[in-house]
């Protein structure tokens, strides 16, 4: 059974910062489209990040770009999420999901594999 586990959640400052982790068993994240996802109380999930398999170049919501960095580390097939300067507006639980198909998928019907979430709660 696939298993994306995120981790590196937690209460900060705002204007500080956190990286979120996503570890995958079963599957190799680098033959899949990667996607980082938020969903704050109340609001609908959004999309923050995204690339497609083999080292994609990440796209990035205009909400975070120049603060949040996507990345992964194929040696340990994990991928991150640096995020800096961060917000109030950035709370939420944070998701990683994978996808099978080849593109760099902004809509998150496009992915098969989801993490449990991890809380990023910002203070301000």
């Amino acid at each position: 059974q696939v298993h994306l586990v995120e981790s590196g959640g937690g209460l900060v400052q705002s204007g500080e910062s956190l990286r979120l982790s996503c570890a995958a068993s079963k599957i190799m994240l680098d033959d899949y489209g990667l996607g980082w996802f938020r969903q704050a109380p109340g609001k609908e999930r959004e999309t923050v990040a995204w690339a497609s398999r083999s080292g994609g170049i990440p796209n990035y919501a205009d909400s975070v770009k120049g603060r949040f960095t996507m990345s992964r580390d194929i040696a340990k097939n994990t991928v991150y999420l640096q995020m800096n300067s961060l917000k109030s507006e950035d709370t939420g639980i944070y998701y990683c999901a994978a996808a099978l198909g080849p593109k760099a998928y902004r809509d998150s019907d496009e992915y098969e594999y989801w993490g449990q979430g991890t809380q990023v709660t910002v203070s301000s």
